[in-house]
C-alpha cells in the first residue's frame, strides 16, 4: 500500500481544509501556503483535567472554584491545556427540572464581554496555555451549550457548541460544526459530553486531521464510558481526553488508558500524552478504510 501524505489522505478522505480554524493562517503569515505538516509540531502536551462538581446555577461560586484551581496549578505546573467539565461556569444547569427553556438565558454568556471568559482569557495568556472552558453561551436566537477555547495568548479561537441534544439538552439549540483548530501541537478537535455516543463525531474529526480530541462531559462515566472511549480512541488511533466533574479519563491510540483518577480529594490532575503516536493519517483503521465498499 502506498503510504500518503495528509495532504493526499485528507483530500482521499473529502474534507480537506474543511472547518479548519484560521489560527494557522494567522501565525504563519510569512508562508501562508504552508501545510500544517511543514511545521515544527509539539509533540509532548501536559493536560490539566478540572476534576470538581460545579455549583448548579451559581456562575460566582463556580468562578471563584474555578480561579482557586488555576492558582494551584499555576503554583505548581506548567501546563499547555487546561479543560473544564461541560456547562462548569453556570453548573450544567440545564438538568435542573425547575429550569426551563427561557430561564437559561439568565446563565449564559456572551464570552467577547463577560468578566468570566476575561479573567480565563487573562490566565491563558499569562500562563501559555490552551484553555477549554465550558459555558452556556448567548446569542440572538437561544443559547448554546459552548467550550470555549483561548490560544496560549488569550485569543477566543474557537467556540464549539454541543451537536447532539436530547432529554434536558433540548434547552440548548443544536451546534453545527464539527471544526478542527490548528495548533502547536497540531490540529485538534472538541466534542461535548453526549457527542462522544455517536462514532460519526470522532471519525469525522479524524478524518479532518485531529490527533487529540478534547471531551468536556457532565453526565454518563463509569465502566460503559470507559470500554467506549478506549474503542473510540483505538479505532480512529487518536487520544481523547474525556474531562468529567469525577473523572479524568484519557484514552490513546492504541486503546490503552493513559490516566483514569477518580481521587475525590483530587480537583485537576496534570497528564503528559506524546501526540507523535496518534498516527491516525499514516496507518491502521483510517488509512485501510474501504471507501469504495462502504455504501447506504
Amino acid at each position: 500500500m502506498l503510504r500518503q501524505t495528509r495532504r493526499e489522505f485528507l483530500m482521499a478522505a473529502g474534507v480537506a481544509g474543511i472547518g479548519v480554524s484560521k489560527v494557522f493562517a494567522e501565525t504563519n503569515k510569512e508562508n501562508p501556503d504552508a501545510e500544517p505538516s511543514k511545521k515544527k509540531l509539539t509533540s509532548k502536551i501536559r493536560v490539566a483535567q478540572v476534576k470538581v462538581y460545579p455549583e448548579k446555577g451559581n456562575m460566582k461560586a463556580n468562578h471563584t472554584s474555578l480561579m482557586k484551581i488555576l492558582k494551584e496549578i499555576e503554583s505548581n505546573h506548567k501546563v499547555d491545556v487546561v479543560i473544564t467539565p461541560e456547562g462548569f461556569l453556570d453548573g450544567y444547569v440545564s438538568t435542573e427540572k425547575s429550569v426551563t427553556k427561557d430561564d437559561m438565558i439568565k446563565y449564559a454568556i456572551n464570552p467577547i464581554t463577560s468578566r468570566y471568559a476575561q479573567v480565563v482569557s487573562d490566565w491563558a495568556k499569562r500562563n501559555k496555555a490552551w484553555f477549554f472552558y465550558g459555558c452556556t453561551r448567548k446569542v440572538a436566537d437561544g443559547v448554546y451549550n459552548t467550550a470555549l477555547i483561548y490560544n496560549r495568548t488569550g485569543g477566543l479561537v474557537g467556540m464549539y457548541d454541543k451537536l447532539h441534544i436530547q432529554t434536558h439538552d433540548y434547552k440548548y439549540m443544536p451546534g453545527k460544526h464539527l471544526n478542527v483548530y490548528e495548533s502547536d501541537f497540531g490540529l485538534f478537535g472538541v466534542m461535548i459530553c453526549a457527542d462522544r455516543r455517536w462514532p460519526e463525531t470522532t471519525r469525522t474529526l479524524t478524518l479532518k486531521g485531529a490527533r487529540v480530541i478534547f471531551n468536556p462531559t457532565y453526565g454518563m462515566h463509569g465502566d460503559l464510558n470507559l470500554c467506549m472511549m478506549r474503542t473510540r480512541a483505538y479505532e480512529n488511533g487518536i487520544f481523547i481526553v474525556f474531562t468529567h466533574p469525577e473523572q479524568s479519563l484519557i484514552t490513546g491510540p492504541n486503546g490503552a488508558v493513559v490516566c483514569n483518577n477518580k481521587d475525590k480529594t483530587q480537583t485537576y490532575t496534570v497528564t503528559e500524552i506524546d501526540l507523535s503516536e496518534a498516527l491516525a493519517d499514516k496507518s491502521g483503521h483510517i488509512v485501510d478504510r474501504r471507501t469504495d465498499v462502504y455504501r447506504l
